[in-house]
């Protein structure tokens, strides 16, 4: 339908000046360079007088107007006019197909959808969905949603049309796919399982809540559009394209006829006649187009015939109905000489009779017979068929009285021109008869014309037969082979055939798409009469001819040295058959009847006559028809195509496919079709092709470089005479374009490497990067056949790369507003930006390495340099926040440890220029750092010891532990430093151990020192209880012990000189405190000691004793001597030997204390008991050293001392002594031990 707001007569208006234009086109002059219609905006003359003189700003404003809408009009023509000669392609296509193996495009995204997703992700991440995930999921979706979906990069691609939903799934697989191969693992759940589960979570993450009964239908009507298209929906896109209306496309269709094949193969005819015809043309006239050398011109005509010749060959090698019976005809081989000069020449393949013999199929459907009365009505009666020359059928028996039957029978037979009988019997019932009898019979003489419906036939009755008006209702369809374009009687008189005037009857046969002959048949004839080919021959309508006697309107065809008139008996037939025969011979004259031309030009050689002509019917109305009948071979039909290039692409890319400039399948069919129809040059449609999409990605769209290589790399090999289809001639416009477009396309390359990090965000499109190097390389050779140095690409690239740096580092200060911070902040503030800056400068460039190493895999130190020079970028502001920093300051080392744990990773920047400059700038720090700390802890060693309580801390004291732990943070902190410079990593270990190993040494001593002055003031009765402060003490060296190896140790277990010192000191002090000690408890054993000897026998208080306890005893219960003393000293060292175990932290040094303790005391006793061996004990003596050697031994035992120390010489001489006096006592005083034995049985309490 016409828009609302235009009307009819407007319209009329607007078409009949593009048909003007049309024809101007049509007489040679280029449809881009129309001159515009004399016609105002309004539709007012140009020289009409107005009322008033406007200014010249309003005239200039009304001229601009008018060659607005004369530009649109004139654009508009030539639309029209190329959308007829592309729907001729898609109605009648014979070189191409739509192509089946191209990659499928996907929906792309836009703006508003990217905002949907990230608010759909957010809300996930928010915790409003229903989405059950895992902490490693949500860090992954954040981490997702952060870096790719909030980025500025990914935001302008979307804009320009380059991403699509399965991009954005690619970058989420393979960011979680590093995560999960990072993730330990886990039995019974496979780390594959985990991908596919997070990736389903994902994808529901990105549906939301859409209706899901939707997505079906929008992925059928994707798949439909990104494969094979029909012809409807081919004609609908490129109205689309063109900017057509449905009911122009209708007028053309109409009159185009575009869904009748023969005027469609007539129409491909007489084109390719037509540029033959012009080849022809320009060879005698030497008009050719600026070539680069001479040569090429003969070249050149050569070309136009052959492409014309694969043109006819392609239109032979067609079926001539597809579909049809099974009709096989002989295809004449045709040499390519005669095709381009010879055409309808004598000497060309003649048909025989036997090529022209035809297939036809005949239904006969027998109804039912009328007028039967000469039989009973009890009787059977049958019908029988045939097509004379063929086998006969046989209906089903009915009565007589009701002859009915319905049935059909199908018959072949090869006859134009066949004959059909029908007979009627009934069955006999004589004994002697032989065959049944025939009622009656009908013969038919039936054609391709005849109808088709059932109709009454009068039956021929044998004599004396009662049935006079026997009628027979029956159909006979006869169809019309495909190859049979067109049939009838007609008069015909020729000078080689037909050389009688009759009426005969003619059909029209299609040989092959290049070959038709009309011929003529006789009645049960296979084979024609006569036939005549019809090549080389115009068929034309004339007037009658008075000579002739029968038929009406005539038509002759006529070749030269030959002429043939035919007649019919009507209008319509002629008509019919000119039509027929026009479309066959392929001439370029269209043949108008006399009536229809006097219609169009009433007076007679006044063409543009007003707009009354338009009128005669609705295609001319409308001012169709001057496009339909223009010729196609005197267009440019370079810059139409070039027209329908820029329209199809630009339709393209504003569709709903992230296409990356690939045409779709139905596009491409459309756009070869177009090219092999009309002849336009496979290096011009190449290079509009590359100007269209350079332009495009000038302008920021998203173009496969893929697709740039192919189209350059035909360019180029047509260019350098090095094409696969063997076309040499190459235009002197063509290659001042090529180059043109090679440095444009150099130019953009180099950009787009130059900003890689935004034209291929996150490596998308994948693969993009390293075909836009590939096809650097490719432009950059000089020639198709000479590889270009790798030197030399590899200059380019790095020179690309070096632009890449500064780009990526301004942006990314920009980002960062860093040149604000920078001048007006804090040192601190300075810092913390500089800081921040780091880690985005890691993060791009951890990205490069993720997303586009694989790219630069041909030259990885490129991408090195790369890095290396982004990262001097930086040095400066680094620098700059450093230098502000006050002196002593240790805030900035995170940012060192930052930069050097990303650099040291990587094998390229490891130590390179920026890594070095690094470490010059902290080195000084770091050794200003370490002397500080080193005399701090050395200051705060000596305060702690001279202040220390020695209460117990942790493993230590307050001062040992603070030592340590300040020994331990340094050493971490230097470690954690990681400092890349071997020698230099080395020197500061060795520096810290020493300085921990003489830091413990001065420690160690000092604890010595004080734990001997601390024994000292401590008496040695059995009140003795070790004070905690000498277990803290013994703690500190052993805890010394400990962290001499962690400390003073350097990697790989070599131990230095200075630490074998510091082990030996540690080992030695702590001999000699645990000596102290034991001296110490042995000292309070001696008392003990002592105190016996008082009992020894002879000495006055010995005598004394006994006799006063001897006279006690008498009267009172008198407490026994010694028990007191020696459960005493048993308290005195179980509750020692608790202090010790509790307090002290290392086993080892208890039990070589104990086993010192044990043998100190049990000589200590054997030594007593020596000096009195030629003594006798005192009861009391007996008793108690019994007791304390019997609970000292098994105390020790308790606490874990040996067997052979317990069971030592010493032991055993104590323990023989004093069973010794226990016998000696038993025999002179059984009382007096009351008990005590050396026994093992021994059951006295204690």
């Amino acid at each position: 339908m016409l828009d609302p707001s235009s009307s009819e007569e407007e319209s009329d208006e607007v078409l009949e000046e593009e048909r003007r234009d049309v024809l101007v086109a049509a007489g040679g002059g280029s449809p881009r360079s129309l001159p515009p219609p004399p016609r105002d905006p309004r539709g007012r003359e140009a020289g009409a007088a107005r009322a008033a003189s406007p200014s010249p700003s309003v005239l200039s404003e009304g001229r601009e107007e008018q060659e607005r809408l004369q530009r649109e009009e004139r654009e508009k023509r030539l639309r029209l006019q190329l959308y007829v000669f592309i729907a001729r392609c898609i109605a009648h296509p014979f070189n191409a197909k739509q192509p089946t193996d191209m990659a499928r495009r996907q929906q792309k995204l836009n703006k508003q959808q990217l905002q949907i997703l990230k608010e759909r992700f957010q809300a996930f991440l928010n915790g409003e969905t229903q989405i059950v995930a895992d902490e490693a999921f949500c860090n992954a979706v954040r981490s997702y949603y952060e870096v790719f979906l909030k980025s500025d990069r990914v935001a302008r691609m979307v804009h320009s049309g380059g991403c699509s939903a399965n991009d954005f799934r690619d970058v989420f697989k393979k960011n979680i796919e590093k995560r999960v191969r990072s993730l330990p693992e886990i039995d019974g759940l496979s780390k594959e399982t985990v991908l596919s589960s997070w990736l389903a979570k994902y994808d529901a993450i990105y549906r939301g809540e859409e209706d899901f009964c939707k997505q079906p239908n929008r992925m059928a009507l994707s798949a439909v559009s990104e494969l094979i298209l029909s012809k409807e929906q081919l004609y609908e896109m490129f109205q689309q394209i063109l900017g057509i209306k449905k009911l122009e496309h209708q007028l053309i269709y109409n009159a185009c006829q575009l869904d009748n094949g023969d005027e469609q193969a007539a129409q491909i005819r007489r084109e390719l006649d037509g540029r033959l015809q012009l080849a022809e043309q320009m060879a005698r006239e030497r008009k050719f187009p600026k070539f680069v050398t001479r040569e090429m011109e003969s070249m050149y005509i050569e070309e136009l015939r052959s492409s014309v010749n694969l043109l006819m060959a392609n239109l032979e090698s067609l079926p001539v109905s597809k579909g049809g019976p099974e009709f096989k005809l002989q295809k004449l081989k045709r040499s390519q000489n005669s095709a381009f000069l010879d055409i309808g020449d004598e000497n060309e393949v003649q048909l025989s009779k036997s090529d022209v013999v035809l297939s036809f199929t005949l239904e006969i459907v027998i109804m039912e017979v009328q007028g039967l009365k000469s039989v009973a009505p009890n009787r059977i009666v049958y019908c029988t068929m045939e097509v004379e020359g063929g086998e006969k059928l046989q209906t089903d028996q009915a009565e007589a009285s009701r002859p009915q039957w319905g049935t059909q029978g199908d018959f072949t037979t090869t006859h134009p021109r066949p004959v059909v009988k029908v007979k009627l019997f009934t069955e006999s019932t004589g004994v002697l008869a032989l065959e049944d009898k025939e009622l009656g019979r009908v013969v038919l003489y039936p054609t391709s014309n005849s109808p088709k419906s059932p109709d009454l036939h009068k039956m021929i009755v044998p004599k004396n037969s009662q049935d006079s008006d026997l009628k027979i209702k029956l159909a006979v369809r006869m169809d019309k082979p495909p190859h049979m374009k067109h049939c009838g009687y007609l008069y015909a008189l020729g000078q080689k055939v037909w050389k009688r005037w009759k009426k005969r009857y003619f059909v029209l046969v299609q040989v092959s798409q290049y070959t038709f002959a009309m011929c003529s048949y006789r009645e049960k004839k296979s084979e024609p009469q006569e036939l005549m080919q019809l090549e080389g021959y115009t068929v034309d309508y004339t007037a009658p001819h008075t000579g002739l006697q029968g038929g009406r309107m005539f038509f002759n065809a006529v070749k030269e040295g030959d002429t043939v008139i035919f007649a019919s008996d009507d209008e319509q037939d002629r008509i019919l058959w000119v039509q027929a025969m026009y479309r066959a011979t392929g001439q370029s004259y269209k043949p108008i009847p006399a009536s229809q031309a006097q219609k169009m030009n009433p007076k007679a050689g006044n063409v543009n006559t007003g707009i009354s002509p338009l009128y005669t019917d609705r295609g001319q109305k409308h001012g169709m028809d001057e496009f339909i009948s223009a010729n196609p071979c005197k267009f440019d039909h370079a810059s139409l195509f070039r027209l329908l290039q820029r329209q199809t692409l630009d339709h393209r890319l504003n569709d709903s496919y992230s296409c990356l400039g690939w045409f779709s399948p139905g596009q491409v069919f459309v756009l070869d079709e177009y090219c092999a129809r009309y002849g336009v040059r496979g290096c011009h449609r190449h290079l509009c092709y590359l100007d269209e999409l350079i332009e495009y990605s000038e302008n920021g769209s998203v173009i496969d470089p893929t697709l740039l290589h192919y189209s350059f790399a035909f360019c180029a090999s047509h260019v350098h005479g090095n094409r696969p289809d063997g076309i040499g001639t190459v235009s002197v416009e063509e290659k001042e374009r090529f180059e043109e477009i090679k440095d444009r396309l150099s130019s953009l390359l180099e950009n787009q490497i130059s900003h890689f990090r935004y034209c291929f965000p996150f490596g998308r499109p994948e693969g993009a990067l390293k075909a836009t190097l590939s096809l650097l390389e490719r432009v950059l050779m000089k020639d198709i056949a000479t590889p270009i140095p790798a030197e030399e690409v590899k200059k380019v690239v790095r020179k690309c790369l070096e632009k890449a740096a500064l780009i990526n580092y301004t942006r990314l200060t920009e980002y960062a507003k860093i040149e604000e911070t920078m001048n007006q902040a804090t040192p601190a503030r300075k810092l913390e930006e500089v800081l921040h800056l780091a880690e985005l400068c890691i993060e791009v460039l951890q990205q490069n390495e993720e997303h586009h190493s694989e790219a630069f895999a041909w030259w990885p130190e490129l991408l090195a340099e790369h890095a290396e020079k982004f990262l001097s970028l930086y040095s400066v502001d680094m620098d700059s926040a450093l230098e502000a920093q006050p002196q002593d300051s240790w805030e900035s080392f995170p940012l060192f440890q930052l930069l050097n744990n990303a650099l040291r990773s990587d094998t390229f920047l490891c130590n390179g220029k920026f890594h070095k400059h690094l470490q010059e700038i902290f080195v000084p720090m770091v050794i200003r750092y370490i002397d500080l700390m080193e005399s701090s802890i050395a200051q705060s060693i000596h305060r702690g010891l001279e202040q220390e309580s020695w209460q117990p801390v942790n493993n230590g004291s307050a001062t040992s532990e603070d030592l340590f732990w300040k020994l331990d943070a340094l050493q971490m902190f230097v470690f954690d430093l990681h400092w890349p410079e071997p020698e230099f990593a080395h020197h500061l270990e060795q520096r810290l151990k020493l300085m921990a190993t003489d830091m413990i040494e001065a420690c160690v001593k000092r604890t010595r020192i004080a734990f001997e002055l601390k024994l000292q003031k401590t008496n040695k009765s059995t009140d003795l209880r070790i004070p905690p402060s000498l277990c803290t003490m013994f703690n500190v060296l052993v805890d010394a012990k400990k962290q001499t190896a962690k400390l003073c140790i350097l990697d790989g277990g070599q131990e230095q000189q200075y630490h074998s010192k510091i082990d030996d000191l540690i080992e030695e002090t702590v001999k000699e405190i645990i000596s102290l000690l034991v001296s110490k408890v042995v000292s309070v054993l001696e008392g003990v000691l002592s105190k016996l000897s008082r009992y020894d026998e002879g000495t006055f208080f010995s005598s004394l004793v006994s006799f006063t306890v001897k006279a006690a005893a008498k009267y009172v219960d008198v407490p026994k001597p010694g028990m007191d003393l020696a459960d005493t000293y048993i308290m005195f060292v179980r509750q020692n030997q608790d202090i010790l175990r509790e307090k002290v932290n290392e086993e080892m040094y208890i039990e070589k204390l104990f086993d010192q303790w044990y043998s100190s005391s049990m000589k200590v006793i054997c030594m007593w008991l020596a000096d009195r061996l030629d003594l006798q004990l005192h009861i009391y003596q007996l008793k108690t050293l019994i007791k304390i050697v019997k609970k000292t031994y098994r105390d020790f035992r308790l606490q874990g001392v040996l067997e052979g120390t317990l069971n030592s010489k010493t032991y055993d001489t104590v323990h023989s002594r004093l069973t010794v006096e226990e016998a000696t006592v038993s025999v002179t005083d059984a009382g007096g031990l009351q008990g005590i034995t050396m026994k093992d049985s021994d059951e006295e309490e204690g």
